[in-house]
This record gives C-alpha cells, sequence and structure tokens, in this order.
C-alpha cells in the first residue's frame, strides 16, 4: 500500500512539474526562433558604419602676427659701375607675395608656416645660367625691436632663360612669455640681403623689371612699297 501512495505521489508531482517544464522549453524554443530570425534578418541587412562625430579643429588663442616684405629690401638688382642702365643689369629679383598662417593654443609657442614667392632674373651682366641669392625672416616686436633674424641661401637655376620663379617654404617658431601674449604684438618681416645702394635704390622707387637685360627682338625690315 505505501509503494502506491509513493507512486501516486510521484506520479502527481510528475504532472505538476511537466507542463511547467515543457512550457519553459517551449519558451526556451520559441526565443531560439526568434533569435534565428533576428540573426538572418542582420545577416540580410547591411552593415551599418560607424557614426564617428568628426574632430572640431580648435581656434588658436588669438590673431596671427603681422607678416609683410620690407620695402627697402623688396627688390635685389645687381648694377654695373652702380650706374642704372639696362645695359649694365646683372642678376635681379623680386619678392612678389608672400602667404602665411599660425597656430597656437594655451601656452603653446606661434607656429607660423610661410611660403614666400620669388621672381627672378638676370640681365646682360649676369655670368651664367646659376645664382644663389640671399634673404631674411626677422621677427620684431611690433614697431619695436628686432627679436631674431635668420638668413637663407636661394640657390637659383636658369636654364637657359631669362627669369625664373621660386617658392620657398619656411616655418617661424616664436615663444611667448605668457598664454595671454597674442600673435598680434609680433611682426614678421621678409627682404632680400641688398647692398646700402640697393636699398638707396629700392628708397628711391627706382627699379627694373626682373627681364631687364633680355636683348631686344630685331626689328623687321622695311620693305618697298609697291608701285
Amino acid at each position: 500500500m505505501r509503494r502506491v501512495l509513493t507512486a501516486l505521489a510521484a506520479f502527481s508531482i510528475a504532472a505538476s512539474v511537466l507542463p511547467v517544464v515543457a512550457e519553459a522549453q517551449s519558451q526556451r524554443q520559441r526565443q531560439g526562433r526568434g533569435q534565428q530570425q533576428q540573426a538572418s534578418g542582420d545577416d540580410a541587412a547591411p552593415a551599418r558604419a560607424p557614426r564617428i562625430a568628426p574632430l572640431r579643429r580648435r581656434v588658436n588663442a588669438g590673431p596671427c602676427p603681422y607678416v609683410k616684405v620690407l620695402y627697402d629690401a623688396a627688390r635685389y638688382v645687381e648694377l654695373e659701375g652702380g650706374r642704372a642702365a639696362v645695359a649694365n643689369v646683372g642678376y635681379t629679383g623680386e619678392i612678389e607675395g608672400v602667404s602665411s598662417d599660425c597656430e597656437y593654443r594655451e601656452s603653446d609657442p606661434i607656429r607660423v608656416d610661410m611660403n614666400v614667392l620669388f621672381n627672378l632674373g638676370r640681365g646682360a651682366q649676369a655670368a651664367g645660367d646659376q645664382r644663389t641669392y640671399r634673404y631674411w625672416i626677422a621677427v620684431t616686436e611690433r614697431n619695436t625691436a628686432i627679436l631674431s633674424k635668420e638668413y637663407f641661401d636661394l640657390p637659383v637655376n636658369f636654364q637657359g632663360q631669362r627669369t625664373a620663379s621660386v617658392t620657398e617654404e619656411r616655418t617661424i617658431v616664436i615663444p611667448r612669455a605668457e598664454a595671454t601674449t597674442s600673435g598680434s604684438n609680433f611682426e614678421i618681416l621678409v627682404g632680400f640681403d641688398v647692398t646700402p645702394e640697393m636699398a638707396e635704390f629700392n628708397r628711391s622707387g627706382s627699379r627694373f623689371r626682373v627681364n631687364a637685360g633680355a636683348t631686344p627682338a630685331a626689328p623687321a625690315p622695311a620693305t618697298a612699297p609697291n608701285p
């Protein structure tokens, strides 16, 4: 009799547990099918590229230094015997223009990137196709003292031509005493390394074109009028 009662009790427990187990299995199967369908859908859909916010460029702590060409040294003209005549012109040069940009933040020094365009020429007194010019870049405390001045060589090969154009790329670094020191406190000047006579020639406003001294084209011969 005890065995019968024990069997009946076990049967009743199993009967009450089986629906729960069956329901749990059914739920797991539904979840599995749902996950498979979702995975299948994900495989079918094209992969999305991750959305990355573009980097924002931080602005400078202040304005850039002023950059300009010194008028007295903007041109280079060699004159044989010091006489201003086309036949006496040797090598010539002119700083055509300067473009620049700068970068500095917080207490960083000011970094100035510059492009300097030179137009160069050789006249009747030029000795050959090659010439090394010299120019300088100076940093000044605006309207006051020169803080630094650096010289650069500019080798040029005219390759049989009367004129040549060269662009020089330079980077100037200006230290700042404090984080509040603005770039507008500084000025950058560019010029040829000229003699006092050349500077006076430029200051007077006299000038020759960079192709001065080129042999002019011969005039066409005159023809007799038709009778």
